[in-house]
């Protein structure tokens, strides 16, 4: 089970929930994810920067359903963070909540890591879902980078694979 961030121990880094004026540090963040993963981002005027930073935006008008966490250094700006988002879902025989939630976005700037940082950001988001959300379990995509940092956090792999169909080409 994931703990709570406990805000009285000095180590931990100050995590704060992102507001809409953040939407261009999650495009930045994500921007680093994906290209870490690979991807080419192209440059700051990238058509899917645009389209990213108006859906953060409007995501983050919506705190009832997404949510984002981030944590911001004094002279760099935010530098780490991490988003999530509930979605209707059917019960099943061991989920019977009608929503689940999916956390992604997990990103830290490269001067940055192994702090800590996307721990704390994740932690964050996992007691958002747990304490202000009706959902009744989070799933997310891990890299391998990434995948033992779930898993330390009791996040466990599924018994079935993810499988993909894309329906445009873009």
């Amino acid at each position: 089970m994931i703990g709570k961030v406990n805000e009285s121990q000095t180590q931990q880094p100050a995590v704060r929930r992102a507001g809409t004026a953040d939407a261009e540090s999650l495009v930045q963040l994500r921007a680093l994810m994906l290209s870490a993963m690979g991807a080419d981002v192209g440059g700051p005027d990238a058509p899917w920067r645009i389209g990213a930073r108006k859906w953060f935006a409007e995501q983050l008008a919506s705190p009832d359903t997404f949510a984002a966490y981030v944590v911001e250094d004094p002279d760099a700006g935010v530098v780490a963070g991490a988003a999530g988002n509930v979605y209707a879902h059917p019960p099943g025989p061991r989920d019977v909540s009608t929503v689940r939630g999916h956390l992604y976005n997990v990103s830290t700037h490269p001067d940055f890591r192994r702090r800590g940082l996307a721990k704390a950001c994740v932690v964050a988001l996992v007691d958002w879902f747990r304490d202000e959300t009706a959902v009744g379990q989070v799933e997310l995509h891990a890299t391998d980078d990434g995948i033992d940092l779930y898993r330390g956090l009791g996040f466990i792999e599924s018994t079935y694979p993810t499988l993909r169909f894309r329906t445009t080409t873009a």
